[in-house]
């Protein structure tokens, strides 16, 4: 049953099933917007949002892909009115730093984007329009900014800004190459849902989470926890409104915001996360899932993993310790509802062939006061610059004549 004839038969009301892409109605080189006369096309808009896509960004990319085309046209034309450029060194210094992020050269970033359709103008475009405003934002507001040794101490002592709980629903879709576009159709489906009913209903008929058989319900979770990139899509939301599809490595994820609250202790930064894989095999199978809760029983904490793997495969098992950002979403997003020595199933591995046994050995906190003098001076001074350059765009953006089409 598709989720259209599911939905359709079971609530009717409060639900928009996805229509067909912009694109298909518009050619590819016609105006999306026009920003004082100059435009954005819509052949710029797939091109940036395949390049959002490639780098793993979350998000309406469309959307977002259009807006921020809209924002480099008054970038751009503030930095011409300042008589700024990018030199040919320059734009190559930005491509290089940009692609060493994936620990590749340019040309091998290229040859990768190549692959989803990105061109490589729009790599270039994009690298080349976030130099200009970086050199426009430092022309116009860096001899403002000073920093007193006051508020460095404050920074230093600070414990960080206050936390957030998010009340979250999720449906997570499993995916493989094979099925792809159809579980792509079908969370884009999910992501129209109006209700909470609805939501519910989709999340017991699709999701492979445990939290399937609660409508896809989860407890509250710090926001902190969650992967960067699923928080900033999480914080736009309102409650009842849902996400768009969020690719992990292994399943496609939709979240549906049900309540936010402001905790009364600060956010918690965390300098590593160490949990342990064990892989089980038979994937996704009742004996895996018999054999996993066998192994539970004795699994007290991260070290009782070595026993479970007694006389098996060194490669079965493996304990790490990562940065949060250099764990892989799917992962990461299982470790996110999980407290010290507790234990997800959720997942297999790649091929479908072992299922995982995802334990929590612990969190580390990153502590501000380790931070230099000289570091926090500059993460001021950026935060500072970065204020400065919001409310010069937002002024750009009120005095232009921009027209969306």
């Amino acid at each position: 049953m598709t989720l259209k004839t599911f939905l359709s038969g079971a609530i009717t009301a409060g639900i928009l099933l996805a229509s067909a892409s912009s694109l298909s109605a518009q050619s590819l080189f016609s105006p999306a917007a026009t920003v004082n006369n100059k435009v954005v096309t819509w052949y710029e808009v797939d091109q940036r949002a395949k390049f959002y896509k490639a780098i793993r960004r979350f998000g309406d990319l469309q959307k977002i892909a259009r807006n921020e085309l809209i924002e480099e046209r008054l970038k751009s034309s503030a930095a011409e009115s300042l008589g700024i450029e990018v030199t040919p060194e320059g734009l190559r210094a930005g491509l290089e730093e940009f692609a060493k992020r994936a620990n590749l050269t340019p040309e091998q970033f290229i040859k990768a984007a190549a692959q989803e359709g990105v061109d490589a103008e729009t790599f270039q475009e994009f690298v080349r329009n976030g130099l200009l405003w970086r050199e426009v934002v430092a022309a116009r507001f860096r001899g403002r900014i000073q920093i007193s040794d006051a508020e460095i101490d404050a920074a230093l002592g600070s414990a960080g800004q206050a936390g957030l709980r998010v009340l979250l629903s999720e449906v997570i879709i499993p995916v493989t190459p094979e099925t792809e576009a159809q579980v792509l159709d079908v969370a884009n489906q999910i992501s129209e849902v109006k209700s909470y009913a609805a939501f519910a209903q989709a999340a017991a008929q699709f999701s492979a989470a445990r939290t399937k058989e609660n409508g896809g319900r989860l407890d509250w979770l710090p926001l902190n926890r969650l992967p960067g990139p699923i928080q900033a899509v999480v914080l736009e939301l309102k409650p009842g409104e849902v996400t768009p599809p969020l690719e992990l490595e292994r399943a496609v994820a939709v979240f549906q915001m049900r309540d936010v609250q402001e905790l009364p202790t600060p956010a918690v930064q965390y300098a590593a996360i160490e949990y342990g894989v064990f892989k089980i095999p038979g994937g996704n199978s009742p004996e895996a899932h018999a054999a996993a809760l066998a192994y539970q029983a004795d699994l007290d904490t991260c070290d009782d993993l070595y026993g479970a793997n007694f006389g098996g495969p060194e490669e079965a098992l493996q304990i790490d310790s990562r940065l949060p950002s250099e764990i892989p979403r799917d992962i990461a997003l299982e470790l996110a509802k999980l407290d010290r020595h507790e234990i997800s199933t959720n997942l297999t591995s790649a091929d479908g062939q072992h299922l995982l046994l995802i334990m929590m050995c612990g969190r580390t906190a990153a502590v501000n006061e380790e931070a230099s003098r000289e570091n926090v001076l500059n993460a001021l001074r950026n935060r500072r610059l970065a204020s400065y350059a919001d409310g010069y765009l937002e002024q750009l953006r009120a005095e232009a004549v921009i027209e969306i089409k």
